[in-house]
């Protein structure tokens, strides 16, 4: 993956364009094709496939585990990051008279559940400022009658990535009643996860970690486990779903199981533990090692060519992800898919996200085109 030999030997098909855009989503390594053909094997025994489909979700759930540094009864898999948030917000049960904390470079996957719910709490939005979130901002939204605080270590929108110690200290301070959630979908198999502390890890799993969608790894602490039980109907995530009281009361697994509701998307579970264990592989540190520096060239070149980052460069706090506004961005784009270079444009916005099968050469594709707009 970290070189040019074993990336076209891992990933044949960037042979062929050159690809800046794995915050939008991963190019999945040829091991997730063998996993899914394996999927194909067993769902081809019909109801005997189930003997290899459980198996497979429980190592899928031993690797994450070990990823995430928790124990696999701490993790568990619902079908996206949307859901997942939605069965936190039934676990929270909040009232008018709580206030939940988002910031704007959140994805709206874990800012709009509170904004949607029949009786909404009091919900504060911690605003950036010229692109990074600022503890003294949150410092005044934090107090007794905080209930949640929800982040995104890596933001989707521009790459900011949060301090996190120094946020983890203030949130346990100031709001000592306030569940801790961070999405790492931004981060998780690209750079080192220093939030394992949380209490809700959630991660979608068709970008950095090279799976498959339909799939999202969710972690609950055993020590929240009660106070993170989704209230939802269902039957995988019940304890007895089939016994003879099961129309009269639906008692759900506590804490991560029960955000399990139904059957298993199996064949995202099967790409899913292929992916993990390939970037497990390959080794975050290393992952991290390699594409940094492309960041940070990438970013001064930016800066160098008159274009201006959404977000300062952070050392030693770095994402793989690198945003700017221009108001040629959809020329821009048109000259970069005209040579076969794919990034992210959105409303003006370019995103450029560097993971571990990019190389130098690419980032200079994609800068070439690019310094003819400066």
């Amino acid at each position: 993956m970290l070189t040019p030999e074993s990336r076209f030997e891992d990933f044949p098909q960037l042979r062929d364009f050159t690809y800046l855009n794995s915050a939008a989503e991963g190019i999945p390594p040829k091991l997730v094709r063998s996993a899914l053909e394996n999927y194909w094997e067993h769902k081809s025994l019909g109801m005997f496939g189930r003997d290899f489909h459980f198996p497979e979700l429980e190592k899928c759930r031993e690797t994450a585990a070990r990823m995430l540094r928790r124990n696999p009864e701490e993790v568990s898999f619902c079908s996206c990051s949307s859901e997942a948030y939605n069965l936190l917000a039934s676990a929270l049960q909040l009232k008018p008279a709580d206030e939940v904390v988002i910031s704007d470079l959140d994805f709206p996957a874990g800012a709009t559940p509170w904004l949607a719910a029949a009786v909404p709490p009091r919900v504060n939005v911690w605003s950036n400022r010229n692109g990074v979130l600022e503890l003294d901002d949150l410092k005044g939204m934090l107090d007794e009658s905080t209930k949640l605080v929800q982040v995104s270590l890596v933001s989707f929108l521009n790459g900011h990535r949060i301090e996190w110690g120094p946020f983890r200290n203030l949130v346990r301070a100031k709001a000592p009643n306030a569940i801790l959630a961070v999405d790492v979908t931004q981060a998780f198999g690209r750079v080192d996860l220093d939030c394992l502390d949380a209490d809700c890890i959630i991660s979608s799993t068709h970008k950095w970690i090279l799976a498959l969608h339909g799939g999202c790894v969710v972690s609950i602490p055993k020590a929240k486990a009660d106070r993170l039980t989704p209230h939802a109907g269902g039957w995988y995530h019940l304890q007895d779903a089939f016994g003879e009281n099961r129309f009269k009361r639906a008692k759900p697994n506590r804490g991560a199981a029960g955000f399990s509701v139904g059957m298993p998307n199996f064949a995202s579970i099967y790409a899913l533990r292929a992916g993990l264990e390939f970037i497990e592989g390959v080794g975050v540190a290393a992952i991290e090692n390699h594409a940094t520096p492309l960041v940070e060239f990438l970013h001064g070149e930016l800066v160098g060519a008159g274009f201006q980052p959404m977000a300062p460069l952070q050392p030693g706090n770095m994402s793989g992800i690198v945003s700017f506004r221009h108001p040629k961005a959809e020329q821009i784009q048109t000259a970069l898919l005209e040579r076969n270079v794919h990034v992210m444009h959105q409303a003006g916005r370019m995103r450029v996200s560097v993971h571990g099968y990019n190389q130098p050469e690419d980032v200079e594709r994609f800068l070439e085109v690019l310094r003819k707009f400066s």
